[in-house]
């Protein structure tokens, strides 16, 4: 399969998928699924610290958390599990029970390659690498409605494997600059082009399709731009902003029902951090982020599940330049209207040097699948046929592992 790229933010599948994005029919589901990954192995044990385990300050003596109602302490969730206090943003979330967690999930292959993890966890065929396309790609070809290049927008710089396959998505920059006009805008090229490709019958629906979801990304960003940025001054940059930026083309465009973002940053061999430092600054704006998209998303928010997810924990010891290396088992978060949270759920089995996978990590006792199975089926609506399509050869789903409504 090829690529189309126009304007520099939106590609598009040629060739012999072309077909997947034409439709006259823009019939979608309500329901909305943003998956935000963390790419770099973010430490689960310090996002939802197991405070209660006498072993996890044993294990870590100058990066661990402090308990709750300490300076810096972690923010109280259960009693035992405490929450990184740059979270704080987050904590309505918790108490509305809107976000839940699950602790020592991720993906039953053992690599500690980023590349080989996040290729796993997003084609979702852990350990086989011949998979080639993405389990949201997948998703998209079973879902209700017909396609649509704009019903799947990815945040970033490049288009994520997550979206590789034969149903097409749009890629926008980061930033401000992916709602800014691009040189096809301009009246005057834009209609040279046009005259370019409508007589190329190989190229002139598919070139028409990514002018019309360009076209539908701008506007759906106008509306809110010009309404909150004084005289067309530019937001700042960060993950707020692109939050806020992507809940408003959620809520103004109804087409949109998937959408992707991908933040680095995380790979904290040294220097980590405890309730302050490296990590925390990673955090803050993550969770401030995620505050925003839920409460910009207004009543939308109803009906979209966002969940957080990276592609491996870190070692559960801290190491001699006071950070974590690349670890196993880490926690996922939910959050959205159709979540049951305010809870800590997952096999735990604690942190004691017997518990630990290889004597160093937290094991992996919910494989991610089941997280984003559950939320297939109850949020999406899909049948066991669909699920067996979007995930080949999914584990058995542990019926305990209950965090959705419906």
């Amino acid at each position: 399969m090829k690529l189309m790229a126009l304007g520099g933010c939106l590609v598009i599948p040629v060739g012999r998928q072309a077909w997947a994005a034409v439709s006259d029919d823009n019939t979608v589901t309500k329901r909305k699924l943003v998956v935000v990954m963390l790419r770099g192995a973010v430490d689960g044990l310090n996002v939802v610290a197991p405070y209660g385990d006498v072993n996890y300050a044993r294990l870590r003596p100058t990066i661990g958390l402090a308990r709750p109602g300490q300076d810096n302490g972690a923010i109280d969730l259960d009693g035992y599990f405490g929450m990184h206090p740059a979270l704080a943003s987050l904590q309505p979330l918790w108490q509305q029970k809107k976000l839940a967690f699950i602790h020592a999930s991720g993906s039953p292959d053992a690599t500690r390659s980023h590349f080989d993890a996040q290729d796993y966890l997003e084609s979702g065929t852990p350990g086989k690498k011949s998979t080639q396309d993405g389990w949201l790609n997948r998703l998209l070809t079973v879902l209700p409605g017909a396609s649509s290049p704009t019903r799947a927008i990815s945040i970033g710089p490049i288009m994520p494997r997550f979206l590789a396959g034969a149903a097409p998505a749009t890629n926008l920059a980061a930033g401000a600059a992916g709602t800014k006009e691009s040189i096809l805008d301009r009246p005057n090229i834009g209609s040279a082009f046009d005259q370019m490709y409508q007589h190329s019958d190989k190229f002139a629906s598919t070139y028409q399709d990514a002018r019309d979801a360009h076209k539908e990304v701008m506007t759906a960003a106008m509306k809110n731009e010009m309404q909150v940025a004084d005289g067309g001054a530019p937001l700042p940059n960060g993950f707020p902003n692109d939050a806020a930026r992507l809940a408003t083309l959620m809520r103004n465009d109804p087409k949109i029902q998937i959408a992707f973002v991908a933040l680095g940053g995380w790979n904290t061999h040294a220097n980590q951090g405890n309730g302050k430092g490296q990590l925390a600054n990673r955090l803050e704006p993550l969770g401030q982020g995620l505050a925003t998209l839920a409460q910009h998303l207004g009543p939308v928010f109803e009906d979209t599940t966002i969940i957080v997810m990276s592609e491996f924990g870190r070692t559960a010891r801290q190491n001699g330049n006071a950070g974590t290396d690349h670890g196993h088992g880490n926690v996922m978060w939910v959050l959205g209207g159709g979540v049951a949270g305010g809870k800590v759920l997952g096999d735990w089995q604690g942190l004691a040097d017997s518990q630990l996978h290889e004597g160093r990590d937290l094991p992996v006792t919910t494989d991610f699948r089941s997280v984003l199975a559950q939320i297939s089926e109850r949020h999406l609506r899909l049948t066991d046929a669909q699920l067996a399509q979007v995930f080949p050869s999914m584990p058995v789903i542990n019926p305990k592992l209950n965090f959705m409504l419906g």
